[in-house]
């Protein structure tokens, strides 16, 4: 997921290639919404083997309530780091 600086808009979505997706979206040239919204902090991920399963994931987390969102980001990260820079 990534998370705008003022850490009011969350962006989900899926890839193949994390380091890639991550640097277009810091760049301004992710998507539409990361580059309206300024969402330049991977704050959350998670790596699958088929991109089958990432997809589905990525439909549950897209389904979630913001407030299970913040839980899920937390899991792992719960200084909201950019887990990109480390």
């Amino acid at each position: 997921m990534m998370q705008s600086a003022n850490g009011r808009a969350l962006y989900t979505g899926v890839t193949n290639n994390l380091e890639r997706r991550v640097g277009e979206h810091k760049e301004g040239r992710g998507s539409i919404f990361t580059a309206k919204y300024k969402c330049h902090k991977l704050v959350y991920f998670e790596e699958f083997g088929l991109i089958d399963q990432a997809i589905l994931r990525e439909k549950e987390i897209k389904n979630m309530t913001r407030a299970n969102k913040e839980k899920l980001i937390d899991t792992i990260n719960p200084d909201r780091r950019d887990l990109f820079e480390q």
